[in-house]
């Protein structure tokens, strides 16, 4: 349960994980990026025990390598592998659903133990907490369209479990070629939580 692509910027890599949405890193470098990768095993493993899954991955198996570009660079992973356009079983769906779960409720939670003013960057740059959690929860609007759930902007909380919740069902069904939405559901899956996990993770670092 280790598959890992590597998309290829023109100057950083990102390393992904097939098997594990979400669990992406980036670096300068094909080794740099699977090493970046494997050093945060044990924070992911955190998302997997919430979604009560054992999570101990080994070895990365680099099966595929595909060309990014310049969002790439910019720190998000923008390209779509081969491997997400196979079937997908309603087991692994559901699989997969959970994690995304697990990261919404642990980002929840660690956003509302969190200040509202979080430590900068070094050149004094970075969101505060309500900026950022507004910015997590407007992205899985925008990628909810993707795949063809689409909702109003937020005015209560309310809207956002409305829209996860669909998320959620439409994400955790089987799926069979042929696309039908601009995302296949795998990727879908993927950049969500790649996306939830990486704000949880800044956050606990800069709280």
């Amino acid at each position: 349960m280790n598959r890992v692509y590597l998309e290829l910027g023109p100057k950083k890599v990102f390393a992904c994980s097939l098997d594990w949405p979400g669990w992406c890193r980036v670096a300068k470098g094909e080794e740099a990026a699977i090493d970046r990768l494997m050093e945060y095993v044990p924070r992911y493993r955190v998302i997997a025990e919430r979604a009560a899954l054992t999570f101990d991955p080994g070895d990365p198996e680099v099966v595929a390598r595909v060309p990014g570009g310049t969002t790439t660079d910019f720190g998000a992973p923008e390209a779509i592998p081969g491997q997400d356009l196979e079937p997908v079983g309603a087991d692994a769906a559901r699989r997969e659903v959970a994690l995304m779960r697990a990261a919404w409720e642990l980002f929840d939670e660690v956003a509302g133990e969190s200040p509202e003013e979080l430590r900068k960057g070094p050149r004094g740059g970075g969101r505060d907490l309500t900026k950022m959690v507004n910015h997590v929860q407007e992205a899985e609007r925008a990628y909810a369209r993707q795949v063809g759930v689409r909702h109003r902007p937020f005015t209560s909380r309310a809207g956002v479990d409305a829209l996860r919740a669909e998320l959620a069902e439409v994400l955790g069904r089987p799926w069979r070629p042929p696309l039908e939405t601009a995302w296949p559901p795998a990727y879908a899956r993927r950049r969500i939580v790649w996306h939830v996990i990486d704000h949880l993770w800044e956050i606990e670092d800069r709280r």
